[in-house]
């Protein structure tokens, strides 16, 4: 063989290689980043203006793990929304409609009666059918409007994800597979419920991604649980509210995280399983393993954004409030360009 075809056969085996350690954005064994949104109902608002500073750094997100309403921003971000759409959403969004049921049509009726079910200005209040399938016996709202709004955002969603992934041909016939792989989404994502039975928490890799949003933001005591087989799931930050930890095991190198809780804990070293053999309950007030895990998961990520929210709560939903929440996002986002743009670098290396 000659010396040229020699040459030649080397730089194709060199471009094959070349090409073969190139993941799909192109870069060659790069670090992956993930990217945690912590739980805070509408303080959430804030993450969308965090999230908008990202982009314009141009870092790649390659993983994601959400709690609450965490779950919810970080589910509709991984199929394809942006700080823009998700901006729009919080803005425009009728959030008191939807987070309690209200039958916009009945809001300036005193008292009806619809398909069983009576209102008082649009809100119910009690339904006379049988609740055959109740889902938990604990907590006011049904959040069966939650649902269906999330479904509907994520067959709509700018990816067109789950329109391209299934065989239907409406969005009304997609029903969003009780078996769709979060590893598969265009950004692999994961969320965190509660379960009151075991006193465990549940990570979701797989299912119907929208009924494990709404099991993820399941607040005790405001909203039913989500009942999946022998689990009642509730919102994921009664044991991990900021969960690094989860999106480490998906493999990221860099974790991001934002945390909106405005109250830092002290771990307690008490546990009453430990002395007396009491579970449950009664043992998780006690010890909280749901601090530990938080004030852990804090100290585990590279970098830490913790807007200043103080004033708000999680049910300030008004459209005043969330305009302010999404702009105390931002310039704290601002705050953190530099440490951002240096992340960039180390992932681009």
């Amino acid at each position: 063989m000659k010396r040229g075809s020699y040459i030649l056969l080397f730089a194709f085996f060199v471009l094959c290689t070349s090409a073969g350690a190139m993941h799909e954005g192109g870069q060659t064994n790069r670090k992956k980043v993930g990217l945690v949104l912590g739980g805070g109902g509408a303080m959430g608002a804030a993450e969308v203006g965090v999230l908008k500073v990202i982009e314009e750094v141009g870092l790649p997100i390659d993983y994601i793990a959400g709690t609450s309403i965490g779950s919810i921003i970080g589910g509709l971000y991984s199929v394809g929304y942006r700080s823009a759409q998700l901006d729009t959403l919080f803005r425009t969004q009728e959030w008191l409609s939807l987070l309690t049921d209200r039958e916009d049509s009945l809001k300036n009726s005193i008292f009806e009666e619809k398909d069983g079910t009576y209102y008082v200005f649009g809100f119910p209040i009690s339904s006379s059918k049988k609740k055959t399938n109740e889902p938990g016996k604990f907590g006011a709202l049904k959040g069966d409007r939650i649902t269906d709004y999330l479904h509907r955002w994520l067959v709509n969603s700018p990816s067109g994800y789950f329109r391209s992934s299934s065989k239907g041909a409406s969005g009304s016939a997609l029903h969003i597979s009780d078996s769709t792989d979060f590893s598969r989404l265009p950004i692999p994502f994961r969320c965190v419920a509660f379960d009151a039975k075991k006193m465990k928490e549940v990570v979701f890799t797989h299912g119907s991604i929208s009924t494990c949003m709404r099991a993820s933001m399941a607040i005790p005591g405001a909203f039913k649980p989500v009942r999946m087989g022998e689990q009642m799931l509730y919102d994921g930050g009664c044991i991990n509210n900021l969960p690094v930890d989860v999106v480490r095991a998906m493999g990221a190198d860099i974790v991001i995280a934002i945390d909106l809780n405005q109250t830092q804990h002290e771990n307690r070293d008490i546990s009453l399983e430990e002395m007396f053999g009491i579970t449950g309950i009664l043992d998780w007030l006690v010890s909280r393993p749901d601090w530990k895990r938080y004030n852990a998961n804090r100290e585990a990520a590279d970098l830490l954004i913790n807007p200043p929210l103080e004033g708000y709560d999680v049910l300030s939903f008004s459209k005043a409030k969330v305009a302010e929440m999404l702009k105390i996002g931002e310039s704290t986002g601002r705050k953190f360009r530099s440490q951002l743009l240096e992340i960039k670098k180390r992932v681009m290396e």
